[in-house]
């Protein structure tokens, strides 16, 4: 019996791209799930801010201690320019001491960009603060109060369905080119969408609270 063979061409060019995808496909999944369970500080470069490590329930929480002007711990060996920040962040309802949010963009430990919370006006009765509660700054020029001067109502936003402000809350910043947009707690709707102000670069993230503020966070995940 004769068997005709087929020759098999392999076209290595392809096979170089395919390895390439599963190749890239590894990596974001590594990057996604590395810094979820974060255990020690030498893990951070700290700013301006004591940072201390709990486990709770098998997961690593993130203490930031209170103190005067802006904190910040970056993580170090993390690079971000885009894609997507997810974690769980507590502030605490106390007016005016409780910003909480995450510091991207880094060049240095006063140059970045910044998604922050409000949590004291979560459910505020006046409208006016209710309005505060998410907030996007670029520093060192853009800071909250000069956008509020110059820009109202653009780069900050209260949440359609406000979170207990002394509890935990769930937040995935998306960063695609300029265009940055907020989700809280798993809602298909942003919270906040603005355009990046000054061209990114830094590539420097970590966790910031601001003035006279600590906070809580946990389930760090980053994806590109």
């Amino acid at each position: 019996m004769a068997y005709l063979l087929t020759p098999v061409v392999i076209n290595f060019k392809q096979v170089a791209i395919i390895m390439k995808v599963l190749i890239t496909a590894t990596l974001l999944l590594v990057t996604f799930n590395c810094f979820s369970q974060l255990k020690t500080t030498a893990n951070f470069k700290v700013h301006n801010r004591s940072l201390t490590i709990v486990n709770e329930r098998g997961v690593s929480v993130m203490n930031l201690s209170e103190a005067d002007n802006d904190g910040v711990a970056w993580l170090t060996g993390a690079k971000f320019t885009n894609g997507n920040i997810e974690l769980d962040i507590k502030g605490k309802d106390l007016l005016q001491h409780s910003f909480v949010g995450v510091a991207f963009h880094g060049v240095n430990d006063f140059t970045f960009d910044c998604i922050y919370f409000r949590p004291f006006n979560f459910k505020a009765a006046d409208p006016v603060r209710k309005v505060h509660a998410v907030q996007y700054i670029s520093l060192p020029k853009y800071d909250w109060e000069l956008l509020r001067t110059k820009f109202p109502a653009k780069y900050e936003r209260g949440l359609a369905t406000p979170p207990d402000p002394n509890g935990w809350f769930h937040a995935r910043i998306n960063v695609n080119g300029k265009k940055i947009t907020v989700f809280v707690n798993g809602e298909s709707t942003p919270s906040l969408g603005v355009e990046q102000i000054v061209p990114a670069n830094g590539s420097m993230i970590g966790f910031w609270v601001g003035n006279t503020s600590g906070g809580d966070f946990k389930n760090l995940k980053i994806s590109k």
